[in-house]
């Protein structure tokens, strides 16, 4: 009972850390690479959603020749 008291809280506190981690879609490697901010490439700063120069970037690993 004593394992009970102490382990319940500790899986919901682990599991509330997980569940509000969130996941790094573009890393700082890119914005120092083509020196420009996430919201060039993504429609949200946190998205994983794309714009038309994200794609462009996945397809071609570099902005260079993009034209908007």
């Amino acid at each position: 009972m004593r394992l009970l008291k102490f382990s319940i809280p500790a899986a919901l506190l682990s599991l509330g850390f997980f569940f509000s981690a969130t996941t790094s879609f573009a890393t700082a490697e890119y914005t120092k690479k083509e020196k420009k901010p996430c919201t060039f490439c993504h429609v949200k700063a946190n998205s994983a959603e794309l714009n038309d120069a994200g794609k462009y970037y996945k397809e071609h690993k570099t902005l260079e020749g993009y034209k908007k």
